[in-house]
């Protein structure tokens, strides 16, 4: 099992990543985490308040907050995506979660083909709450695409770069699919222990479907497709996953 990290003061233990992104959290023993879904897209400064109006009004520090999914308007450059990045992360050091260059929250970032947001926004967040000792765990894994991460850049990391063919898309899914399940080990977790299993593709995933997806139990509890891009140019198959027992759309 991959070792994890407990974020100070705030009910999870976190998969380190990448300085924009931990690969996943996981409650602690007397927490559980709580998704929020917005019902429409929330501008990241606008979307930062709301959050941090919740955890108050839940009476949570903001050091609970764990996980977001966020929407962009389209996939960045590698240049882009840095520069986002730095602006994304003032506010978690600001709020304390994100300390010595160390990022414990769990991120999701993909563009929708379909009427996207004319600039970042929030999708959903996930925070940790008080729970029974004995309430069931929960976890949220961070959203992979087809690259290793932490190396500088994607494009020189791509699996299959520039193949959407069935072979190519094979090759994409079996390698975010072992991401997931190198993930979900560090919280003890498995295929089987998911409430929820997000794919993100423009691209023909329904050969893979059954062959690949299925004969690992992904499937068990059905698949959310997002027809969205991943956030980098050159990514084109990306997926996260979740066990959370608590989740509501505001």
């Amino acid at each position: 099992m991959t070792n994890t990290v407990e974020a100070p003061n705030s009910g999870y233990r976190f998969m380190p990543g990448v300085s924009q992104y931990s690969c996943g959290i996981g409650a602690l023993s007397g927490f559980a985490i709580a998704r929020v879904r917005f019902s429409e897209p929330v501008p990241l400064k606008e979307g930062f308040a709301r959050i941090a109006d919740i955890l108050k009004a839940a009476g949570r520090p903001l050091t609970a907050f764990g996980a977001c999914e966020l929407r962009s308007p389209a996939q960045f450059t590698e240049e882009g995506f840095r520069a986002f990045n730095e602006i994304y992360i003032k506010t978690l050091i600001e709020w304390g979660v994100m300390r010595d260059g160390v990022n414990p929250v769990a991120r999701s970032n993909v563009c929708p083909k379909i009427d996207p947001p004319q600039e970042p926004c929030f999708h959903a967040f996930s925070y940790t709450v008080p729970a029974a000792a004995d309430a069931p765990a929960s976890f949220v894994v961070a959203g992979s695409g087809e690259s290793v991460e932490g190396k500088g850049n994607y494009r020189d990391h791509i699996i299959a770069p520039g193949d959407t063919s069935p072979a190519g898309m094979l090759a994409k899914a079996k390698w975010v699919l072992d991401e997931m399940e190198r993930r979900m080990s560090a919280f003890d977790g498995t295929w089987k222990d998911t409430t929820a299993v997000q794919l993100y593709t423009l691209h023909d995933a329904y050969p893979v479907l059954e062959s690949e997806l299925g004969r690992r139990g992904v499937l068990r509890n059905g698949l959310t497709w997002h027809f969205n891009r991943p956030p980098v140019v050159g990514l084109d198959y990306e997926m996260d996953c979740r066990r959370v027992h608590l989740e509501r759309v505001i």
